[in-house]
């Protein structure tokens, strides 16, 4: 029996355009967030009076990567439940379909594609999951860097006037007990965070290297046309 493949669409073009945005600025946010903690090329500067403004310059570019990685976060956030697309919070809803594919697919995924009971041509509730934990692990990532932000306005001031300080301390402040009690708690935390999202990042690259050779539908492909393919048996 042959097998043909049909064009499947599962990301539009602004969703692709988010996911690079997200993409790039991340890169940006953690070059130099590990700069922030640890000038670790500052030695390449000849001129000792220069090392100031190539750290001012790594925070400037730090946060505002992380502004926009943000945004499109929310966006993402957003899109999981008014996108007219595709509604990922439909796959968040622990109903008995869902948790049995989430499972299905956990299955396959350990046991090498040896057990695959389940269409894989849609948005499956194991990566709709595992999505949520990477934004959940942003918002966490945006709140303790916006708490880092606000205590070094020691004055209280902005650019912009007393209220902005005065809003991320009454939205982030809570953040400083919970991290352990101290300033630099939160920096720790801030940090570490960072690595559970590279984490989370390889295993992402890896399980859609994964599901391409495995399950020969093009998954790879999505991000960059926005189509994978659905066998479809004669």
């Amino acid at each position: 029996m042959s097998a043909n493949y049909q064009p499947i669409k599962r990301m539009t073009l602004f969703m692709r355009l988010n996911h690079w945005v997200v993409f790039f600025s991340m890169i940006a946010a953690v070059i130099t967030g590990l700069y922030i903690g640890h000038p670790y090329y500052q030695t390449l500067i000849s001129e000792p009076a220069a090392y100031k403004f190539v750290m001012a310059w790594n925070r400037a570019i730090h946060f505002y990567a992380a502004i926009i990685f943000d945004v499109s976060s929310i966006v993402i956030a957003y899109l999981y439940f008014f996108s007219r697309f595709d509604k990922p919070i439909k796959k968040l809803i622990p109903t008995k379909q869902n948790l049995v594919e989430f499972w299905e697919v956990f299955v396959n995924l350990v046991t090498l594609n040896r057990v695959k009971r389940f269409d894989s041509s849609h948005e499956d509730s194991f990566h709709v999951v595992y999505f949520t934990i990477f934004h959940l692990l942003l918002a966490w990532m945006l709140l303790t860097g916006l708490q880092l932000y606000v205590l070094g306005l020691e004055s209280g001031m902005s650019s912009i006037g007393k209220w902005w300080p005065t809003l991320l301390h009454l939205a982030t402040d809570w953040t400083v007990p919970v991290c352990g009690g101290t300033k630099m708690d939160v920096r720790y935390v801030h940090h570490m965070t960072m690595y559970f999202i590279l984490v989370w990042i390889m295993f992402h690259i890896y399980y859609v290297v994964w599901r391409t050779i495995f399950w020969r539908e093009g998954d790879i492909a999505i991000v960059f046309g926005g189509y994978k393919f659905k066998r479809v048996k004669k």
